[in-house]
């Protein structure tokens, strides 16, 4: 069985994606694409041009950066602004987004083309917060998708027990399967400090007592971004320990882009070191993260999964997406070969537990993989 680990479904950016005031979750987005790698361009010719207008980068990692523009949720996948009288826009989906949604529809249709049996949708608020829409997703498919549940990070600490009721609601009620959290989101709204100190105690705490994995994002919350990524690395290595039943999935990879050295990868030893814990599983997305980089198939990562295989087994190791947002660099069909064809190392049984047996452990479907 094929089960990405990693896919997203949204709905329509032009409306509130459920946060009570659609301003909120437009200044998420304004956050999320000015800071993103994606190139901008000035529209008029298509040369390469800035993202002054949008937020002071000094704070890039705090919504009160965001300086007041015109910046506007197009169509076609991107977003436009104007600057001096220039329009100027960054592509952060592929043109195929033509309304900026995803719905579960879509995600099933590219599944169906590229021969992929399951996806587990995760979460991130500048594509909607709240667990509605992904619960009415999943229930729409309940056997082709599985989805995890948000909480907003930025109250888990300030309001743990309404995080918890909402995370409880969502699991137990609306039958998704695990939390998503993405430490970053902490910082948007003030909080730069580590997430496991005592003041989320509380919630997590409550969060251990569910029995689900916990799917943690992490990436650089400061400069210099590398340091920064590898303190939060410290965080999770610490709230591993405090909480040794639990099981946890670093999402997107060892944040890749940081560590490009060459033509190749040099993962610091710390981030290794996190993997000494049993219960930690990484997921494999090598194309989002790279593939505006180094072009298909990417012989240039080839050494670091070798790695990966190695010192921590196929597994702890899942192949996902970030299917659709990946399609502005790879095809579906080229992310599943990617893996397929383009591993010789791997045995049948490492390359069957990365496609699909790994997550369809995590989440107690061992029986289907």
């Amino acid at each position: 069985m094929i089960f990405d680990g990693h896919a997203y479904t949204f709905p329509p950016l032009k409306g509130s994606g459920g946060f009570s005031d659609p301003g909120d979750l437009r200044r998420h987005l304004q956050q999320a694409i000015a800071v993103h790698h994606q190139p901008e361009w000035r529209v008029s010719d298509r040369t390469r041009a800035h993202n002054k207008d949008l937020i002071n980068m000094s704070e890039w990692q705090y919504l009160s950066a965001l300086k007041t523009s015109d910046f506007t949720i197009a169509d076609n996948g991107r977003f436009e602004w104007t600057s001096e009288g220039e329009l100027f826009a960054k592509q952060y989906f592929p043109p195929s987004i033509i309304d900026m949604s995803y719905p579960a529809d879509r995600l099933i249709s590219e599944m169906d083309y590229a021969g992929v049996d399951k996806a587990l949708l995760h979460r991130t608020p500048y594509l909607g917060i709240g667990n509605d829409f992904i619960a009415e997703c999943v229930a729409k498919y309940p056997d082709r998708l599985h989805g995890l549940a948000h909480v907003r990070e930025w109250k888990t600490r300030t309001d743990p027990e309404d995080s918890i009721a909402n995370l409880e609601r969502a699991i137990e009620i609306q039958g998704l399967s695990g939390l998503h959290f993405l430490p970053p989101q902490l910082d948007l709204y003030g909080y730069t400090g580590p997430w496991d100190t005592s003041e989320f105690h509380t919630f997590w705490d409550a969060v251990a007592k569910m029995n689900i994995p916990v799917f943690f994002s992490l990436k650089e919350r400061s400069s210099p971004a590398q340091e920064s990524y590898i303190q939060d690395v410290r965080t999770l290595i610490r709230w591993m320990e405090r909480y040794p039943d639990v099981q946890v999935i670093m999402t997107h990879g060892m944040g890749w882009r940081l560590f490009i050295d060459g033509d190749g990868l040099n993962i610091s030893e710390e981030v290794w070191r996190a993997f000494d814990n049993a219960n930690l599983y990484l997921q494999w997305l090598f194309p989002i993260a790279l593939g505006n980089v180094w072009d298909y198939p990417m012989p240039q990562v080839r050494p670091t999964m070798e790695e990966c295989v190695s010192r921590i087994g196929a597994n702890r190791i899942m192949w996902g997406t970030d299917m659709p947002i990946v399609m502005r660099s790879w095809t579906y069909q080229q992310n599943l070969d990617f893996i397929r064809n383009y591993t010789g190392f791997l045995s049948e049984e490492s390359t069957n537990a990365i496609l699909g047996g790994t997550v369809s452990r995590l989440l107690g479907l061992q029986e289907l993989a």
